[in-house]
């Protein structure tokens, strides 16, 4: 049972199992078992001793910004990311059935990675990029080795995602939903004013920034999840743009590039994505 609106839940079941089909398994399945185990760990790599700290000690950490999703991860490349504020302290490297990551650190937004930046003039502030589909057995590993290396003490968390808005529900027609559109789901240690109109009941989240949310709930960390409802699910323009009222959050006005200069960027990143996904059509 959920213990809070927007918890990440799994209701059992048995569907497709007969109990008469059961077998006992043995050793070669055993052994596959193990194998697909050890292929779907996930392994979190960081650079020792970033911002200041002792490579044994979690990273000091005021702010951290974590774009889920091809969409969220081109609004941070177009209007925070650059290479001269910013470097990179660390990367996510997994496997699963949908994804594998790159192990190169310049991508598109259309690539497979996970990616950790640190700001230069303020190492406390993090930014991370996970372009990759983290699997439901994965989450936890994701969560306890990333947030496992970030100091938990003053933090706060902004979330960015993505999801179809055939799975937003409301008693109009989705059709009729100026979409794409923002909504937002905050933890109840957040206190400040939110950027656009909180997500309803029934409304749920889900996947990886659910379970970021439902983390910091449990450790009573002050975090909002910024969840755009979008009927294009590729690399889209007004999908990006629709993130745009957060750049006057608290969390990123201070973090802005010049406008001008960011959408020059965001043509760049859609002609190039297009140009990308048409090599693999």
């Amino acid at each position: 049972m959920a213990t809070f609106f927007g918890e990440v839940v799994v209701a059992p079941s048995r569907a497709g199992v007969d109990d008469e089909e059961e077998t006992e398994e043995t050793a070669e399945d055993r052994e596959i078992r193990r194998e697909l185990q050890e292929k779907r760990e996930i392994t979190a790599l960081w650079t020792p001793g970033a911002a200041g700290s002792p490579a044994e000690e979690p990273l000091r950490c005021s702010r951290f910004i974590v774009a889920v999703g091809h969409n969220a991860v081109a609004f941070l490349s177009a209007f925070i990311l650059d290479s001269v504020c910013w470097k990179i302290v660390g990367a996510v490297k997994l496997w699963n059935e949908w994804c594998q990551t790159t192990n190169a650190t310049s991508v598109l937004p259309t690539d497979s990675f996970c990616l950790f930046y640190q700001l230069i003039s303020d190492p406390t502030v993090l930014l991370c990029q996970c372009s990759c589909y983290v699997a439901e057995d994965q989450q936890f590993q994701w969560l306890e080795k990333v947030f496992g290396h970030i100091g938990k003490e003053g933090l706060q968390v902004t979330i960015l995602s993505t999801c179809p808005v055939a799975e937003y529900k409301t008693q109009e027609s989705t059709l009729t939903l100026p979409s794409p559109f923002l909504k937002a789901l905050k933890t109840k240690e957040f206190k400040e004013e939110v950027c656009c109109p909180l997500l309803e009941q029934p409304n749920i989240v889900r996947d990886l920034p659910a379970a970021v949310l439902s983390y910091c709930q449990v450790w009573q960390i002050p975090a909002v999840l910024y969840q755009c409802y979008t009927d294009i699910i590729k690399l889209d323009a007004v999908t990006i743009e629709a993130f745009k009222p957060l750049l006057s959050s608290k969390p990123l006005k201070n973090l802005v590039k010049d406008i001008s200069e960011s959408t020059k960027i965001l043509k760049k990143l859609l002609t190039t994505g297009e140009t990308h996904n048409n090599i693999y059509i």
